[in-house]
């Protein structure tokens, strides 16, 4: 039993100390990163709308809100995935055929353009702080050994006869000792509060970035259109079934009876022929089954139907010319609704992956956690995706919208891009 104790508490040090690691290590990545992609947003952003009453601004501040937009949604996908901390975008949306003119106002007059602008000075000055904490509370011990270790005459002869270690003044061998022992502490802060540091990083960015009780009617206001698109769109789904229907599996039944037809007036005078049509007729039967089941298919495939939403996800997969590895961690099935959003959105950013991205991978990711639907399609593409250009993410986020749902995507040129979806449920 004392050994079963001790080899608990040992994995539970090491999984302590691999939080800690990887808390530091990620910090630093964020606090290099984020500094010069804050400043530059921002000075990008003044400077374009400064120039609107010339003109120029009208161009130049739609591309460069979308440009601080992806910015901000790349910081949101950081903090659910390394703080756990979730901060739902409420932009509003733009028409598609909007000129510039209105997407430069229609930009400016949405509260969560002010959000991000109010966001890059904190981001760039507290943010930045508190990403590179971890690191320092991690890093900084490590010149304390140093000193203790001896090189305090070295540092001390730099420094002219005394070195300052945070606040030990370090002349001599004693004191060298004192700032081990200074660094013996920061390091034992550091096991417990680096991690904690970073997730302060991402509530700060919550804080600033996201919506507060006082947008509630925005929000209300988000959600009723995007109730209406989702009316929009099953009217167009309608009307398109409806014209598959004329188009496709109608006429060639209409054909197969008019087939029928003749065939029974050449039984007796034209065998052959009539033979010859009933083959025609067959085919044209088959091929109106096919019709039908891809109509079906299209509305809601049967393995969504029977299996549910990771076997359907997985079905979708076979189906690809890209190799694609399928994980899916789910306990139970969601409402039908949710299933089938989930599915035709992971369908529509996977067709975006094939036909746009030209990845030679993909990776699927379902989880169920927190009450909450997450899928996260990434693919090690060209990248340069965004939303409300012409890549179909728009509707999806329109689609998840519908169930209260969240899209964000992290597209840098180059690659890799990952798309995150959640949408709130519970799985029966």
């Amino acid at each position: 039993m004392t050994y079963d104790t001790k080899s608990g508490t040992g994995g539970d040090q090491r999984t302590r100390a691999r939080g800690m690691g990887l808390a530091a290590v990620r910090g630093l990545a964020l606090a290099l990163v984020s500094l010069p992609g804050a400043v530059l947003c921002f000075v990008l952003s003044l400077v374009s709308i400064a120039l609107i009453p010339i003109g120029v601004g009208i161009v130049t501040t739609p591309w460069v809100l979308t440009g601080v937009r992806v910015f901000a949604d790349w910081r949101r996908v950081l903090a659910a995935e390394w703080g756990g901390v979730r901060i739902p975008p409420a932009y509003r949306p733009l028409p598609k055929d909007a000129n510039p003119w209105a997407r430069t106002f229609g930009m400016l007059g949405d509260p969560a353009t002010w959000r991000d602008l109010r966001w890059l000075p904190v981001d760039m000055t507290a943010g930045f702080v508190t990403a590179l904490l971890p690191a320092v509370l991690l890093l900084y011990p490590l010149e304390g050994f140093a000193i203790a270790a001896g090189l305090w005459r070295v540092f001390t002869d730099v420094g002219g006869g005394t070195y300052w270690y945070g606040f030990v003044p370090v002349t001599g061998q004693a004191s060298a000792l004192g700032a081990g022992a200074l660094g013996l502490g920061l390091l034992f802060l550091a096991h417990f509060y680096t991690p904690r540091l970073l997730q302060t990083h991402f509530r700060l960015t919550r804080a600033v970035l996201g919506s507060n009780q006082g947008e509630l009617a925005e929000r209300v206001r988000v959600l009723t259109e995007t109730r209406r698109d989702a009316v929009d769109t099953s009217a167009a789904e309608l009307r398109r079934i409806e014209r598959d229907l004329h188009d496709g599996a109608q006429a060639r039944l209409v054909a197969m009876g008019m087939d029928l037809g003749t065939i029974e007036m050449l039984l007796d005078k034209d065998p052959e022929q009539a033979r010859r049509l009933v083959a025609q007729a067959r085919q044209s039967s088959v091929d109106a089954l096919s019709e039908l089941r891809d109509l079906v298919r299209g509305i809601h495939p049967p393995v969504l139907a029977e299996r549910g939403l990771g076997d359907a996800v997985r079905a979708l997969a076979l189906r690809l010319p890209v190799a694609t590895e399928v994980n899916v961690e789910l306990s139970g099935r969601a409402e039908a609704p949710v299933e089938s959003a989930a599915y035709f959105a992971v369908s529509e950013v996977l067709t975006n992956a094939v036909k746009h991205a030209d990845a030679d991978r993909i990776w699927i990711d379902l989880h169920h956690t927190d009450g909450r639907l997450r899928i996260t399609v990434t693919d090690n593409g060209k990248g340069g995706a965004v939303i409300g250009t012409g890549s179909g993410l728009a509707g999806i986020e329109r689609r998840l919208g519908t169930f209260d749902g969240v899209l964000a995507v992290s597209s840098p040129a180059g690659g890799p891009t990952m798309v995150t979806m959640e949408i709130p449920c519970a799985l029966s």
